[in-house]
Formats: structure tokens, C-alpha cells, sequence
């Protein structure tokens, strides 16, 4: 196994453990809540109770297209709070993989609640952090 299959590998089981997190988060989190009204409704909450349970925080700003792509900004990500590397180039490469695990909880989260979404997540300096969501229609 190359160097970037083990990379794949291990961005894949850090992204499925952030989902089954995500998922037992938005389930023992929203039982007791009346069902959200729509995705927007959700995203607010992954946005504020859930970002603030994992993350000590709320998103510092959420953006829409009003077309199921919706960007998180957190601008002082907390797994970020205490890294630092020789360039900021390097440091932005090596926190990459540290975006995986919070991508999965994002997704999990979603789902769980009945969104099907693609989670990506990138940082241009450190400690922020942008996560783009782009929800799926449901299936019919």
C-alpha cells in the first residue's frame, strides 16, 4: 500500500468513526426537541448546540445558497487552537487530516436527523476552519 492509499484509508475510518459519533450525538440530543421544520432548521442547530457540545463554540458564520449548499466558518476551530508548523503551508497540510473526524459528525449528525449531505471541510490559515455542506435531495 502506497502512501496515498494508507492517506485514503485512514481519512475514510476517521471520517466513519465521526459519523457513528454524529449520528449518537443527534439522536440523544434531539429526542426530547419537537422535529425540526426544515434543513435550515437543522443546519442552525448543528450550527449552535450542536458545534457548541463538541466544540466549546458556536460556527462563528453560517452561509447559504438557498439551494442545499451551506458553508460553516468557525474561525478559531479548537482541534487548530494549539498547532503550528515551520510554514503556514505546512501547517495548513498537516491539519488536513485533523478535519476528517469533525467532517464525519457533521454527516452523521445530518443524517441521522434525515438529510443526506456530503461534508467538506478545508482551512487556508490556521486555526479556522470551513466546512461546506451540500445536502441531497431525498430519494424518492
Amino acid at each position: 500500500m502506497d502512501e496515498e492509499e494508507e492517506r485514503q484509508a485512514v481519512s475514510a475510518r476517521l471520517e466513519a468513526l465521526g459519523y457513528r459519533v454524529g449520528q449518537g450525538l443527534a439522536e440523544r440530543f434531539t429526542r426530547d426537541r419537537p422535529r425540526f421544520n426544515d434543513t435550515l432548521d437543522v443546519i442552525k442547530f448543528l450550527c449552535k448546540d450542536l458545534w457548541t457540545l463538541v466544540f466549546r463554540k458556536q460556527v462563528d458564520n453560517l452561509k447559504t445558497n438557498h439551494r442545499g449548499v451551506y458553508v460553516l466558518t468557525d474561525n478559531a476551530f479548537r482541534p487548530f487552537a494549539r498547532m503550528s508548523a515551520q510554514s503556514s503551508s505546512q501547517a495548513v497540510q498537516l491539519a488536513q487530516p485533523f478535519l476528517w473526524f469533525p467532517c464525519g459528525i457533521v454527516r452523521g449528525a445530518l443524517a441521522a436527523l434525515g438529510i443526506p449531505a456530503t461534508v467538506q471541510a478545508e482551512t487556508s490559515e490556521l486555526p479556522s476552519a470551513v466546512f461546506q455542506i451540500k445536502t441531497h435531495p431525498a430519494k424518492t
